[in-house]
């Protein structure tokens, strides 16, 4: 089990062109149970887990967060998605929500939804479905639609955007993990 955790781990990519095609409901839930099994400080679990499928919410979130990223001042973000394929979630079928509510200390929450966010990545992985984690998911619930896309989502009261995983399958089969950076390891002994 071990060498499986340590292939999806070096075999994970982040994908930025998926082909539409909306993994089984059964690896899905599979997914979110793995998301769900997520440590987080002081076992509070400050999260929500939402399994977004709907084609139609997926479409007007999208174009949400394409709209405020186009007016955020740092307009280098805004080409570079342009540049990729112009949509924000790369035409995913499917996408796993992740709101927070506010820990104490302040900030505790954004590691616990780290947590979340990469045991869906590595589940998927291993299950053979590609996914992306999404911190731009933060500019569809940052404009005047942010509170209805709550609602519609069904964001519990108090919580707030933490970020998406985006997830299904690749379009082209190229997509390659980084290289790690070995450098950034130092060893106190």
């Amino acid at each position: 089990m071990i060498l499986d955790t340590i292939e999806a781990i070096s075999t994970r990519f982040s994908c930025r062109a998926f082909n539409g095609k909306i993994p089984p409901d059964e690896q899905i839930d599979i997914i979110a149970k793995a998301a769900a099994a997520s440590p987080s400080g002081m076992n509070r679990q400050p999260w929500r887990i939402i399994v977004l499928k709907n084609s139609e919410l997926l479409v007007d979130l999208e174009a949400e967060g394409m709209k405020n990223l186009a007016a955020y001042p740092d307009k280098g973000v805004y080409e570079r998605i342009m540049s990729r394929s112009g949509k924000l979630y790369y035409n995913a079928p499917c996408m796993m929500i992740i709101p927070i509510s506010k820990s104490v200390p302040a900030g505790a929450e954004l590691f616990d939804c780290g947590i979340v966010a990469e045991n869906i990545a590595l589940s998927a992985t291993a299950l053979g479905v590609n996914s992306l984690i999404c911190g731009l998911s933060a500019f569809s619930f940052a404009g005047e639609k942010g509170t209805e896309f709550k609602t519609r989502l069904g964001f519990p009261k108090g919580y707030e955007i933490g970020i998406a995983v985006l997830l299904g399958y690749a379009e082209n089969l190229g997509g390659k993990p980084h290289e790690p950076d070995v450098s950034k390891i130092s060893w106190v002994v």
